[in-house]
């Protein structure tokens, strides 16, 4: 492996531990929203970052590397979500979804900026990675004005 795989390896389990943190936050706010209308949006928010994080972990397989299975300390996120429905409805919730799917738009937009990036990862990221969370924060935005 060359140095450029290699930190191309570990760009990518960044990437994924910052997905995986999305799936469990997700799975948080299903608990905490299972009654109201954003719920089947939520699902599908959840189900395509795990399709994001399946491909993340296919990719550092590819390139050599052992994917990350947890999503370290990213995973306080999920706790922030739980504990804003509980105390503050489902408004707040969902506004802390947004701040996730934004702090991950800005990881992946790091991410093609960085010239020991190998291109196929960058075209990876910025045709099948990041779109969705594009489309997430757009649909985080509408949900919250309908609650």
């Amino acid at each position: 492996m060359n140095s450029l795989n290699d930190h191309c390896i570990t760009v990518c389990n960044s990437l994924l531990r910052g997905e995986l943190s999305a799936v469990e936050t997700y799975g948080q706010a299903l608990e905490a929203l299972a009654d109201t209308p954003a719920a089947d949006e939520l699902r599908r928010i959840r189900a395509e970052h795990a399709k994001s994080a399946a491909r993340l972990s296919a990719n550092v397989r590819e390139m050599g590397g052992t994917p990350g299975k947890d999503s370290g300390a990213w995973g306080i996120f999920a706790v922030a979500v739980q504990g804003a429905a509980d105390l503050f409805g489902a408004t707040s919730a969902l506004m802390t979804l947004q701040q996730g799917e934004e702090m991950g738009r800005n990881d992946y937009k790091d991410v093609l900026l960085d010239e020991l990036v190998m291109p196929d990862c960058k075209q990876m990221i910025s045709e099948e990675l990041l779109p969705p969370v594009l489309n997430h924060i757009v649909v985080l935005e509408t949900l919250k004005q309908a609650v």
